[in-house]
């Protein structure tokens, strides 16, 4: 299939980020997700989906942080559901009171910034599943890191009121390109309007042509 429309809806809704979540292995989605839209998803990231069950709940993107390595979940997850996802690679709960994992942790294959008020035990649980180095920090001033941005193994997409200071230690961090950008007309929290891994990426469906133009750039995808 050739995809030539990079917007897209996910059960309904533009917030690709907050319903799925997409490594350069694996695309996860919840079950309200159709064949069509599966289908659509497998052809431009170029990664098989893996469908999770309604303990992780539908909102998985908010839920589940992952790279390559593997996934930490909500401590709400059941363990039919983490026995799906390690057929996919290592898996964790995240030991952490702030537990929206997909939203407090912004991860690619090398590096991970995360919530600053998640513990030293949170922070190692990500470190070991997800085979990163961490830091703690914010994006825009804001603590739900995972929401504010979006990484891949080719670059960073941020929140557009990222500081200097926090441009410096996303940088330093993850050692790629960074640029700034919205999504759906004006969202600047790019996180949760984007799918991307190093092989494609969609946005939400009211993303403009100025904005997906910027998301091609930050991601790597113009040549």
């Amino acid at each position: 299939m050739l995809v030539t429309d990079k917007r897209l809806k996910i059960a309904g809704s533009s917030l690709l980020g907050v319903f799925a979540r997409c490594t350069e292995k694996v695309v996860l989605v919840p079950l309200e997700v159709g064949e069509a839209d599966q289908l659509i998803l497998e052809a431009g990231l170029k990664v098989p989906i893996v469908q999770v069950l309604a303990g992780v709940g539908s909102v998985l993107g908010s839920l589940v942080a992952a790279n390559s390595n593997g996934f930490v979940v909500t401590h709400h997850a059941g363990n039919e559901e983490l026995d799906i996802l390690r057929e996919h690679g290592r898996v964790a709960r995240l030991p952490a009171r702030i537990n929206a994992a997909g939203n407090v942790i912004l991860v690619n294959d090398s590096a991970a910034l995360v919530h600053p008020g998640l513990s030293i035990k949170a922070c190692e649980t990500v470190e070991q599943t997800l085979g990163v180095k961490v830091e703690k920090g914010t994006i825009g001033g804001l603590k739900t890191v995972g929401m504010a941005g979006v990484a891949t193994n080719r670059g960073l997409l941020v929140h557009p009121r990222i500081s200097v200071e926090e441009i410096a230690v996303l940088e330093g961090l993850f050692e790629l390109p960074l640029d700034v950008g919205t999504v759906n007309l004006g969202s600047p929290l790019v996180g949760s309007g984007v799918l991307a891994n190093s092989h494609g990426y969609f946005a939400g469906i009211g993303t403009s042509g100025p904005e997906l133009g910027r998301i091609e750039d930050a991601l790597g995808f113009l040549v």
